[in-house]
């Protein structure tokens, strides 16, 4: 008698037909069903494998990424600073340290100029004065030595 809905296998009389190829076909389900999981484990390795082939990809992708990113960013930084550098340097260059020094030595002399004009007149009557003035006596050295020179 035969359960139908029950787990059990079949019952069959023994040395019937069924009886002795029960056995074989539970080997059988039993090696399909072995057969069916290792082609499940196949298939689950696999997918497996392409997903870590998928994040190293992807890995690789955004490190890449970062670093032209990266690259970008120094890029752009050092346009900046070679930007400020020439702004920088194209300001004192166009300054001309000589324009600062010309100022420097034209205002010396535009001093020395004033310092002449203003003194001009005192030093010609000063040399003048002294140039007129002459002793109309002798000194004392000039006595002795005119004695001197007589005795």
């Amino acid at each position: 008698s035969s359960h139908f809905g029950s787990s059990s296998a079949p019952e069959a009389a023994p040395g019937s037909l069924v009886a002795k190829l029960t056995p074989a076909v539970r080997g059988m389900a039993g090696a399909g069903k072995s057969q069916e999981l290792i082609q499940q484990l196949l298939q689950a390795e696999k997918e497996a494998e392409s997903l870590i082939a998928t994040a190293k990809k992807n890995r690789l992708a955004k490190l890449k990424q970062a670093k032209e990113k990266a690259e970008e960013d120094l890029k752009a930084f050092r346009e900046e600073q070679e930007k400020k550098f020439q702004k920088e340097m194209g300001s004192k260059a166009a300054a001309d340290p000589s324009s600062e020094l010309k100022g420097a030595t034209q205002a010396e002399i535009d001093m020395v100029n004033r310092d002449y004009a203003q003194n001009k007149d005192k030093t010609v009557q000063y040399v003048i004065s002294k140039v007129l003035d002459v002793p109309t006596q002798l000194s004392a050295t000039q006595k002795q030595a005119l004695m001197m020179g007589m005795a």
